[in-house]
């Protein structure tokens, strides 16, 4: 990462509207079509696990986890990971993507999921899912669907629909 003075910290409620419209510039309204944006309707994000980085008091980048299951097996999904535009290709998301799956590790979590870029996503340790092994519940482009072992081969041996947990 570079020189940038950042302060990581946990997601707070207090936090949760300027992560709203940060994901609003970033990704503009199309992004509650997507089937991601979909299965977390209504659920709220574990805020223990979900991180934000700051530049004296401005919100610059977010790493939301979401509890879900797949197979009926409990899982996360990570995402959206927003990253205001000039602080992007500086290391901040795979800092706070970083930050987050640790929290989730330590909190004895096995299994996260995310539809997202597979260049991006490779370099931090996720791994492309076999066809057909998360089954979400809506059109999801398959060769987008990653997934990260906080628990050894428990991505493996998960496999199954999709829900929200």
């Amino acid at each position: 990462m570079t020189e940038l003075s950042l302060a990581f910290a946990l997601q707070t409620p207090a936090d949760l509207h300027a992560i709203q419209k940060l994901e609003e510039r970033a990704f503009g309204p199309g992004r509650f079509a997507k089937t991601a944006y979909r299965l977390r309707e209504g659920i709220a994000p574990d805020l223990s696990l979900s991180t934000i980085a700051r530049i004296g008091g401005m919100l610059v980048g977010a790493c939301t986890l979401t509890r879900i299951a797949v197979g009926g097996a409990p899982a996360l999904l990570l995402g959206p990971l927003t990253v205001e535009e000039p602080f992007r290709a500086r290391g901040v998301g795979e800092a706070l993507a970083q930050r987050s799956l640790d929290a989730a590790k330590a909190a004895g979590h096995g299994l996260v999921l995310l539809v997202g870029d597979p260049p991006f996503y490779e370099r931090m340790g996720f791994v492309r899912a076999a066809w057909g092994q998360f089954m979400f519940p809506g059109p999801v482009d398959p060769g987008r669907i990653l997934f990260y072992e906080l628990q050894p081969g428990a991505g493996e041996a998960c496999r199954g629909p999709v829900t929200s947990g």
